[in-house]
């Protein structure tokens, strides 16, 4: 990748990213520690640190946004885990902050955008479980209102409607109670799918836990798939299958792509090389 010109990237002026999470959530996630690790492997030797900080709901991001731009304390944002239409994409226009959107290019309104093409990874992931044989499939997403919690839903669905398969979706937080309660409902039904897809690691594990407590046999009576594959996936009992991609390289796309927005670049998107997945013993 060509060198970054530097000439308007301000040394020792922060980057913020305002997350919208669960603190207990977010230090169960290995994903974001990844993730930013890439970013600063490209950021830090300009000199450009990463300010993180989590809070409980959009608009407290907002405001936490408008207030690193009123005192100067970034130059520039990354924007993550966007809604549709979302308030902060008009807000970083208005405050004229150069900025980083990871998501899809219609949510990110014209600004810069790294995307993974979350719809090309469930499409690959349902036709694997399809060639597997399995008739009835179930979705464990993230918070529902999310952008890309929305890709992957409607995904899940197209794709299983036109191999045939019944799908069953269940709406999760990314912790691993959310995982706990999808099995627990999954239980309860009287045509329960034979597989889950989850829409991050901890909730997938959250799930394995539950399944053995309940006596359901992973993956012979249910398979499992998480999103975002990690030690944790690698270190369970039986392994997790998962859709796998690097996640240092994305943050490292993602720093590039900033470093060039905080250069005066012209608004881009970047595709990240889709994910794909990893078939371990959880799944068959």
């Amino acid at each position: 990748m060509a060198a970054v010109p530097t000439a308007s990237v301000s040394k020792g002026t922060p980057v913020g990213l305002a997350l919208v999470r669960d603190a207990e959530v977010l230090g169960a996630e290995p994903f974001f520690h990844e993730f930013i690790a890439g970013i600063e492997r490209v950021l830090v030797p300009l000199g450009v640190p990463v300010l993180l900080q989590v809070v409980a709901t959009v608009p407290q991001a907002v405001e936490r946004m408008r207030a690193w731009a009123r005192f100067g304390l970034v130059q520039g944002v990354i924007l993550i885990d966007l809604l549709p239409g979302d308030e902060r994409v008009a807000l970083v226009k208005h405050l004229g902050l150069p900025c980083v959107v990871i998501g899809d290019p219609v949510t990110a309104g014209g600004l810069p955008a790294v995307w993974t093409q979350d719809e090309v990874a469930m499409r690959d992931v349902i036709a694997e479980l399809a060639a597997a044989g399995h008739t009835h499939l179930g979705h464990v997403g993230g918070p529902a209102q999310m952008a890309h919690t929305i890709i992957r839903r409607r995904t899940f669905e197209t794709v299983a409607a036109e191999h045939g398969i019944r799908t069953t979706s269940f709406d999760g937080d990314y912790s691993e109670a959310a995982g706990v309660r999808a099995v627990t409902a999954l239980a309860a039904l009287d045509q329960r799918p034979t597989a889950l897809v989850f829409d991050n690691d901890v909730m997938a594990l959250g799930a394995l836990h539950e399944a053995a407590r309940l006596g359901l046999a992973v993956p012979a009576e249910l398979s499992l798939v998480a999103w975002d594959d990690s030690a944790l996936c690698q270190l369970a009992a039986p392994p997790l299958s998962a859709v796998s991609h690097d996640v240092q390289e994305l943050g490292e796309l993602v720093g590039h792509t900033l470093a060039g927005a905080l250069s005066g670049d012209e608004p881009h998107t970047v595709k990240a090389a889709p994910a794909r997945l990893t078939v371990r013993r959880s799944s068959r």
